[in-house]
């Protein structure tokens, strides 16, 4: 489903605000994410004024995770929330310009667990970080919901958890999910240039730093490759045409619903990758009740 037209405020956005941090590579990962953490702090600073949500930190199966509560707990069932960044930067907090608002506006808590980085700590350290926190979360409904980088570490999770015989989530929401690291998709060339938050070369430095030499076709590291069926929940995955990441939320789309899962693809237009993190935009917000609605619509009675 195409999505509307762009905004004023987003058209302001893509010719006059600054970009977020960029030019990934490995001698600059240091600088780009404490440049990346300052650049986003006062919108989080606002976003934690505006929706009252409260943090803490807590430990879960041996994994740092920041625990995020609404105002007022209106339902029982948590969310497992997945932060993106490549697998080589980002962190619970910067991601807090959604995880808040998704926050307050299901009244659901949020778990967003501290997961290792890269190249610090390659593959399979953030997938198997997070798959702990998943073991105890899923011992009662929950939900899923992860962007970019975070998008691929639930789906890989829920893989491990469908071999393993754990209980998958009631719903998950994936917000351009970095499903497959092979950057040769249609997206990835038309794009790359009109997306003011992704580069290609970025996308293959991360990949080449998270993954190594090991093969990205295994579905533990590009989840799209995973197999798939009508015991995969309901999915919600959101994109716009001028995403980097266009092309995956389509194949990845396609995959689950001829597997027998129910998906609702969501193409904003002219939108880029994870524009849900710049929540001052219109269709940013728009897109948050979207998902809220979608997440609370599959596990309220």
């Amino acid at each position: 489903m195409l999505k509307g037209h762009l905004s004023a405020e987003a058209q302001r956005f893509l010719c006059n605000e600054e970009p977020a941090p960029s030019g990934r590579s490995e001698a600059t990962l240091a600088d780009l994410r404490s440049a990346t953490k300052a650049y986003i702090t006062p919108a989080v600073r606002q976003v934690l004024a505006t929706t009252k949500v409260t943090t803490r930190h807590i430990i879960i199966n041996d994994v740092e995770c920041l625990e995020v509560r609404p105002p007022k707990t209106t339902v029982s069932w948590p969310i497992l929330y997945g932060f993106g960044g490549g697998f080589i930067q980002g962190s619970a907090y910067e991601d807090l310009t959604i995880a808040a608002p998704l926050c307050a506006m299901t009244g659901a808590a949020l778990i967003i667990p501290s997961y290792r980085l890269a190249p610090e700590h390659p593959w399979p350290a953030a997938i198997d970080d997070g798959f702990s926190v998943y073991q105890a979360l899923c011992e009662r409904p929950f939900a899923c919901v992860g962007e970019s980088a975070g998008g691929n570490l639930v789906l890989a999770a829920m893989l491990r958890a469908k071999r393993a015989g754990f209980p998958l989530p009631r719903a998950v929401a994936l917000l351009s999910p970095w499903c497959d690291l092979d950057m040769s998709s249609d997206s990835q060339m038309f794009n790359d240039g009109r997306d003011p938050s992704l580069k290609i070369q970025e996308s293959k430095t991360a990949a080449r730093l998270y993954a190594g030499d090991h093969d990205i076709t295994n579905p533990d590291i590009s989840p799209i490759n995973g197999s798939y069926d009508s015991a995969f929940p309901p999915c919600l995955i959101t994109t716009g045409t001028r995403d980097l990441l266009l092309s995956l939320s389509v194949r990845l789309s396609r995959c689950l619903r001829e597997s027998g899962v129910e998906v609702d693809l969501q193409v904003w237009e002219g939108l880029w990758h994870v524009f849900e993190w710049h929540h001052r935009i219109p269709e940013a917000q728009q897109s948050m009740r979207n998902i809220a609605a979608f997440l609370k619509g599959h596990l309220t009675p």
